[in-house]
């Protein structure tokens, strides 16, 4: 869309305020906000419904199909095959409010063609932020897509690569993980001193990094090495019982401003526990997080067995629920908040002049209840208009 267009008396919420402005207007021009509250152009009228910006999901990985629960499976895929379902996710997510991802982690770099792809409109999908091939030890987590470092100097040497395939940023396995067999969720795949080099490598270079962690010992180590995000950050023991947290690494996240990206997803519904035992042992150590000062960014690690890339709006109201976040605080989480974290707040993330036309219009009041993510009417994507697929 090239004309300036207003959408007008719509209930707006900004991805900032507390409060809606009520009966206010965004007028688009050349994919971008122009203003706020004033008609120019060609104007919709849109009397009942509610924009919000375009949704950020921090955590997926697109090359991955959440219908096939096998590892060997996956891996069985062409390129070909992978390509066209990538394409199908895209769309998907777009036409559930989804604006921007970050892919994080994959074996082959595909997910870089499509964030291309995207890019030159050639293909309809969100921004993506894009890591590339992850750093992990050797037959560490996902080992498989090819990121098996022995040292200092392999790490590096595969982030050169990385950036020659033009990532925006690293994700490095701090800890094993759940999909990858033989691998310990409680402890690090890498000393202190190593994960600490490779963040400051990534950095020497531009690029943030995230950081995969279920135990504490990763989570510390990645924490106090420097990293931009705590991926899942779930204080797991080894048989997946969850720890306490460390307060002190934990304060220190807060000070040096490393989000924490829960990966809460849709599927959590189940993991409530006897008793909801699970449900409420989450909800204490988040309110303890979040009371010494730890951002939470939303995301859903899109991809997993069941997990579909287009779930976000389905995922925030049970984020709210483990959380007990007000759902004006999960909105943030996926707006304004993820956008900072992932350093696109220039960008994405608000509806205000100069930024993106990333807007999403539902039916209903989802500062007072989440649920009405899944009514979305029109999604704009950089100004591109799309109906939603409610």
């Amino acid at each position: 869309m090239t004309g300036e267009v207003t959408y007008t008396n719509v209930r707006l919420w900004d991805g900032i305020a507390s409060e809606y402005s009520e009966h206010s207007s965004v007028t688009v021009k050349d994919g971008i906000i122009q203003n706020i509250g004033v008609n120019r152009g060609e104007v919709r009228d849109y009397s009942g419904l509610t924009c919000i910006p375009g949704l950020i999901d921090a955590h997926v990985h697109m090359t991955v199909d959440p219908a096939i629960p096998g590892i060997e499976e996956q891996l069985k895929q062409s390129k070909s095959e992978i390509c066209s379902k990538m394409r199908d996710r895209a769309k998907s997510m777009v036409l559930a409010g989804i604006t921007t991802a970050r892919d994080l982690g994959g074996g082959d770099w595909l997910e870089l063609e499509l964030r291309d792809q995207i890019n030159k409109n050639e293909v309809i999908g969100p921004r993506l932020l894009c890591a590339g091939r992850p750093i992990t030890s050797p037959k560490g987590h996902c080992y498989f897509w090819h990121g098996e470092c022995s040292s200092v100097s392999a790490a590096s040497k595969l982030i050169d690569k990385n950036i020659r395939k033009g990532v925006d940023l690293i994700k490095i396995m701090a800890t094993g993980g759940v999909y990858t067999k033989g691998t310990d969720i409680s402890k690090s795949q890498f000393s202190q001193p190593d994960l600490s080099s490779f963040v400051n490598y990534a950095n020497s270079k531009g690029l943030d990094v995230a950081a995969h962690c279920h135990g504490t010992q990763g989570i510390c180590f990645a924490a106090y090495a420097g990293v931009n995000t705590i991926e899942h950050c779930s204080w797991r023991n080894a048989d997946f019982s969850k720890g306490p947290a460390d307060l002190g690494a934990v304060q220190h996240m807060a000070r040096e401003n490393v989000y924490v990206s829960p990966t809460i997803h849709s599927g959590w519904e189940k993991f409530k526990g006897k008793d909801n035992k699970n449900l409420e042992q989450t909800r204490e150590i988040i309110r303890e997080m979040k009371g010494l000062g730890a951002v939470f960014i939303a995301s859903t690690d899109a991809g997993i067995p069941n997990v579909y890339h287009n779930d976000l709006p389905k995922a925030l109201p049970v984020f709210a629920e483990y959380a007990d976040f007000l759902p004006r605080e999960v909105l943030k989480s996926a707006t304004s908040v993820s956008a900072k974290a992932l350093k696109m707040s220039h960008r994405t993330g608000s509806i205000r002049p100069g930024l993106a036309a990333d807007l999403v219009f539902v039916e209903g009041d989802p500062l007072e209840d989440l649920r009405a993510l899944k009514n979305v009417k029109l999604v704009v994507a950089t100004g591109q208009e799309f109906l939603g697929e409610n």
